[in-house]
Order: C-alpha cells, then structure tokens, then sequence
C-alpha cells in the first residue's frame, strides 16, 4: 500500500518494514512486548496485549511450577495470540518451570534476573521455543547469543522495578550497530510512538513496554496503585539508595513514598548495630534485603502504596488515563506512524526546497546570458 498519489509506503507500511523482523520472531502484528512485571503481568493483561497485536509475557516472579502451570493455561483460555513466560534465573525451580513451559507449549521463554544457566537456555531450545535473554552489555549480549539466546533485550536504567547503571540511549548506540545476528529489543523509559521509531532506524527489532501498561483497564493493579501511576511524573521514579557499600543494595526503580524514606532509616539503623557489635555482616545484610520482602504485593494488590513498593519507570509520566490495552497499543502505533509521515514530509520539503533552488540559480543565469 502506498500514500494517496504516491509512488511512496505510507507511514504504516514504513512502520511494518522497520519492525518486520522483530513481528517475524515474536509472531505478532507489533514488535511491542509488553514488559512482565510481577503482580501486574498476568492472564488478563497479558492475553489483552496479546489480542491487541502485541506480545503478552506472564510475569512468574517466584510462582512454583503449579502454579505457573495453571498461569499459562488460564492466559491460554483469554488468547489464542502468541505470548512468554519471563522466568528469574536465580529461582531454585528453574529448571522444573522451563519444564513447565516446555509442557504447555510456550514458544517465547524470557530468562531475566542474571546470566542464564546454560542448561536452561538448552531446555528452552530442545522443546522448540525461543530463548530471550537481557545483556546489560555488548559483550555479554555477543556471549549470550554464543550461548543460544534467539533474541536480546536491553534495558536502560529509566525502566521500573531492578536496572542497571546505563541509561537507554546509551546502550542502544552501544549495542545496536554491532549485534545483527539476532533480533534486539529495547526497553526503559519508553512511552510514546516517536521513541519506538527512533530505536527501530538504529536496528532495533522491536521494543518492551511495562509502565504503560499499568493503567490498562484489563489490569488487575488496586485502584490506588494506578492512582498513583496517573499522579505521577518522571522525577517521582527513583532507584533506591545504598548507605554503605559493605552492605549493597541492588536498585530498584519505585515512586518515591514513605517506604523509600523509610528503607533510608532502616539502613542506617542496622548499619549503626552492625558497627556496635550487634549484627554480624550477613544478619545484618539480610535485614536489609527483608525490608520490602512482600512489598509489592503489598502496593499492586492491597494497594498499599505508602508503606508498599510502587515499582515505576520514568515513563510513568506518559500514564495519563485508564483505558483499554488495545487503546494504548493503537496510540503508540499511531505516534510512530506520525512520526515518520513527519520526517517524509520533512525530506519531501527539503527536495522541493534544492529542487527550486537549483531552477532560481539557472534562471539567473539565462537573465544573465
């Protein structure tokens, strides 16, 4: 299909040929995932992405085989459109969820939490599924493929729950020009259509969403966790703050509440035990590590969002409404559509604009003949 008048794609067709190898891999009519957070990604908005023309991924957390199980079979019963499972490489039933998987046919794994086991990866790939794997660099991203990964994402530190130091942008220039042998997703910070487009010219296959999708109205978020998420502006998502580096703290990215003050407090009152005697290193690292043990639970499902943990990209302050799954995904597509009918337009003016020039400059010079 071309532009009315045309010789020209028009900006959906232009949209299509940029994300076609990340809608190939992923088996969809967008290369948009949506990004598995727990708690929030499950069934329903899942298997709505899905029916949207996204890819849905089910958020296992530390779901146990069973009860994962029942997660795919019940998202299966909404959709019957592709979608993952995201698994944390660091939980002890690893294996026993690949197996799961395995079983019910899933054809997309995404392993996040760490560097995969390579027996996972193996198991992913022996029951005929795709393998995701994040990078947090180049060379491990290049490692990961070595490894058997069918796919990389990489994700700035603007994005919600755990991140990395190194924001987006930077990896994209840092990654995307090298890694051509398998699709590459971006994520972090994206909330609009335009973004999507400038990461897809660079050789993006595609991109992941999570903050977006909060607010989705077939998302099961109490309704005073997505309140939170429609007051809220970039600045109110922080990473949470390491008092000592003899006691690290993995960041997270949350709306800034009285828990995030709070875990500043506990900190510096177990630190001052440890120093007094009190504590030895690990009693007193695991208190710190326990301090959010259930709080997200405590924000997404109670909607607790004081003392729970309202985990938050910087996007947050494109989340503007509640509205359905299908709206958001439409409205992205249409921001990266109008984006890059903009940037035809654009260069349309600037040939025309040569164009005149070069006719003006040879009619001065047949005045001056």
């Amino acid at each position: 299909m071309t532009s009315p008048g045309t010789t020209e794609p028009s900006p959906r067709d232009q949209l299509d040929r940029l994300w076609r190898r990340g809608c190939d891999f992923l088996g969809t009519r967008y290369a948009i995932l949506g990004g598995a957070m727990t708690w929030v990604s499950e069934r329903n908005l899942v298997a709505a992405i899905s029916n949207g023309g996204g890819f849905g991924v089910i958020a296992s957390g530390s779901m146990g085989p069973d009860r994962l199980a029942e997660e795919i079979d019940a998202t299966r019963a909404l959709t019957d459109r592709p979608f993952g499972v995201n698994l944390i490489t660091l939980h002890p039933q690893l294996l026993d969820l690949v197996a799961v998987c395995a079983g019910r046919g899933v054809s997309h794994v995404v392993l996040a939490g760490g560097l995969p086991p390579a027996p996972a990866v193996a198991a992913i790939k022996a029951a005929g599924a795709k393998a995701i794997c994040f990078a947090p660099a180049l060379s491990i991203a290049r490692k990961l493929v070595r490894s058997g990964a069918d796919a990389i994402v990489i994700e700035g530190m603007e994005a919600g729950g755990h991140i990395g130091p190194v924001a987006t942008s930077v990896l994209a220039q840092e990654i995307l020009p090298h890694l051509r042998e398998v699709p590459v997703f971006v994520a972090g910070g994206i909330g609009r259509g335009e973004a999507m487009v400038g990461y897809l010219e660079m050789g993006a296959a595609g991109c992941q969403l999570g903050s977006r999708f909060v607010c989705a109205t077939e998302s099961i978020a109490h309704p005073a966790f997505k309140k939170a998420f429609l007051r809220a502006n970039a600045r109110d998502a922080v990473p949470s703050i390491q008092l000592d580096v003899r006691f690290p703290v993995i960041p997270v990215r949350a709306l800034a509440n009285a828990a995030t003050r709070r875990f500043a407090e506990k900190q510096r009152e177990v630190i001052d035990r440890f120093d007094a005697g009190e504590l030895n290193q690990k009693e007193a690292q695991l208190e710190i590590e326990h301090f959010w043990a259930g709080a997200l639970r405590r924000a997404v499902i109670d909607g607790d969002v004081e003392t729970g943990s309202v985990m938050a990209g910087q996007s947050v302050g494109m989340v503007v409404r509640e509205e359905p799954t299908a709206a958001i995904l439409e409205e992205l597509v249409e921001q990266a559509a109008a984006a890059l009918a903009m940037r035809c337009d654009h260069a349309r003016a600037a040939t025309e604009g040569r164009s005149s020039n070069a006719a003006s400059s040879n009619d001065g010079v047949g005045a001056a003949r």
